[in-house]
């Protein structure tokens, strides 16, 4: 604990109760959350290896799809672990500290990703409604600059609401009913007033998703349009599968994100299981759907993947057979 000049006790430990209501069956949970992880964690890697290792996957759609891998593969290490560890072993204990660096990443990797699909719908806006300026436009020098644009945007505004988070004082309550660090989880253990928390984490959602998802409805309403202005024909149809799979993973993950917003906004009228529910698949779903959707629409991705695992094969038939001769 620590004093303020008031004389108040701020509390600097905390515990998590997530699923509160479902406490005595925490180990059980833990299955399915468990799953969901190696499935985030192997299906991202697969699609980061396959398209390092395929050298006809080194465009711009698919260094964009790879670096949504990496940060859906990144996201579920901030929490799930943590999560794991308090389902099992009742290790729910965390310092203030060790909690708003969990908050940080967890906000900075979920916007970041928000950043990917708008940058993914650009390109394809760029491809499709002007293909042939796309290599003017898109290109390694334009992606360094969006990406050091959407680093410095995020890590700000993530900065800015950690740090408003870590100068309360928190004296109502040590425990958070949650599985993890989120903004509004601790800010609602603060004791004085909390407005201007509230009013600056919703101009992060403004600034950050709402923002990329403003921008990517445009995008596509533009390249829609501009599809099925076209010619009926393969490119046709091509583009159509390309954008609704892009568009298939865009709505996912603002689903997921609009709900946890939304359940926070309303929190009293749902039940804390269902708040925590929501908000830990906000985390961990996307990272896992993601690609499988990649993996299997994507007929580039699949084909490689698939050229990879017969290559696998005949190199261990072919390391079998002379240890069997022999």
């Amino acid at each position: 604990m620590q004093e303020n000049p008031a004389g108040n006790i701020s509390l600097t430990d905390f515990i998590f109760i997530g699923f509160p209501a479902l406490y005595e069956y925490r180990r059980i949970l833990s299955i399915p959350f468990f799953i969901m992880f190696v499935v985030a964690i192997v299906g991202n890697s697969v699609i980061i290896y396959t398209i390092r290792t395929g050298a006809s996957l080194h465009s711009p759609m698919y260094i964009l799809i790879c670096a949504l891998a990496i940060v859906d593969m990144t996201l579920p290490f901030v929490f799930i672990p943590k999560m794991l560890l308090s389902f099992l072993f009742d290790w729910n204990e965390i310092s203030l500290k060790g909690c708003l660096v969990q908050m940080f990443f967890f906000h900075f990797f979920s916007s970041f990703e928000s950043t990917i699909l708008l940058i993914m719908a650009l390109d394809r806006y760029v491809a499709i409604c002007n293909p042939l300026r796309y290599n003017d436009y898109i290109n390694m020098t334009t992606f360094h600059k969006m990406f050091v644009a959407a680093l410095i945007r995020v890590t700000f505004l993530i900065s800015l609401i950690v740090i408003l988070a870590g100068s309360l004082f928190f004296c109502l309550s040590n425990v958070i009913e949650h599985c993890f660090c989120e903004h509004m989880a601790l800010v609602v253990l603060a004791c004085g007033n909390t407005a201007k928390n509230s009013i600056v984490g919703l101009l992060v959602i403004f600034f950050i998703p709402g923002l990329d998802l403003l921008f990517i409805f445009f995008s596509y309403c533009k390249i829609f349009s501009a599809v099925f202005k076209a010619a009926a024909g393969k490119s046709r149809q091509k583009a159509i599968h390309t954008c609704g799979t892009h568009l298939i993973v865009i709505v996912v993950s603002y689903t997921f994100a609009l709900c946890s917003f939304l359940v926070y906004r309303f929190r009293h009228s749902v039940t804390p299981d269902v708040h925590v529910l929501m908000s830990v698949m906000y985390g961990i779903f996307p990272s896992c759907f993601h690609p499988v959707v990649y993996g299997v629409r994507t007929k580039e991705i699949r084909d490689q993947i698939l050229k990879t695992v017969k290559g696998s094969k005949t190199k261990v038939i072919s390391m079998t057979i002379p240890s069997i001769t022999q």
